[in-house]
């Protein structure tokens, strides 16, 4: 089974851009739907963006016009870049993998903090 590992969180002021990365252990060419998820201390987790069947991108309304998801298939991997940072954008972010007859994959997790 394909394992997930985030990596590219951290501490950022508002205004500051991240990049997430999701690195996939195996390959991910056959996974239409893919994506992230964030949670927030005391709030349930919420989409942030995903890839749908098609290769269609949806964004939470929060995000959009500031968070980018995009995949590699060749180097399985699933990215989010993530700019003008807010402090309501501090959570959790998970990215997932949902592969067709199967049980979504998830990923431990990496940190988020918007602060100044």
């Amino acid at each position: 089974q394909v394992q997930l590992v985030e990596s590219g969180g951290g501490s950022v002021q508002p205004g500051g851009s991240l990049r997430l990365s999701c690195a996939a252990s195996g390959s991910i060419s056959g996974i239409s739907r893919m994506g992230w998820y964030r949670q927030a201390p005391g709030k349930q987790r919420e989409l942030v963006a995903r890839f749908t069947i098609g290769g269609t991108t949806n964004y939470a309304d929060s995000v959009k016009g500031r968070f980018t998801v995009s995949r590699d298939n060749a180097k399985n991997t699933l990215t989010l870049q993530m700019s003008s940072l807010k402090p309501e954008d501090t959570a959790v972010y998970y990215c997932y993998a949902d592969p067709p007859g199967r049980p979504i994959i998830w990923g431990q997790g990496t940190q988020v903090t918007v602060s100044s």
